[in-house]
């Protein structure tokens, strides 16, 4: 499982720290852990949570009560098998697109040129 720190979280939602700690202390879904050190660590279901948040709150201007009751909502009931399901499809598709890339650098790497000779490969000794 992915962890991102809280700099990491800042960076992708484009926010200030104390913007994502207000809401996780508003949105109890949202629990970072911390390491050794005492530092944030987002799991990637909570960095899903925050981008959902950020949605419905900055595009849909929902309220943080109306925000937390419309999470609470989609994250229960029927919508979450049909969510869990497409998020495990998303997985899925990443996983083969990588794979694929993968294996097209691969061929390119071992594509042999057809006019090249073997004595090309001998490389000539300077002549004194």
């Amino acid at each position: 499982m992915a962890f991102y720190t809280a700099r990491e979280v800042k960076r992708i939602l484009k926010l200030e720290n104390h913007t994502i700690r207000y809401w996780v202390k508003e949105i109890p879904l949202i629990q970072p852990k911390r390491d050794k050190q005492g530092r944030r660590l987002y799991a990637e279901r909570d960095l899903q949570i925050l981008l959902r948040l950020k949605y419905l709150l900055y595009d849909r201007r929902f309220t943080i009560e109306g925000a937390k009751e419309q999470l609470f909502r989609e994250l229960a009931g029927d919508q979450q098998d049909l969510r869990a399901q497409i998020s495990a499809l998303r997985s899925e598709l990443v996983e083969l697109y990588l794979l694929v890339n993968k294996n097209e650098n691969n061929q390119a790497d071992t594509k042999v040129d057809q006019n090249r000779k073997p004595s090309d490969d001998i490389i000539p000794t300077p002549q004194r």
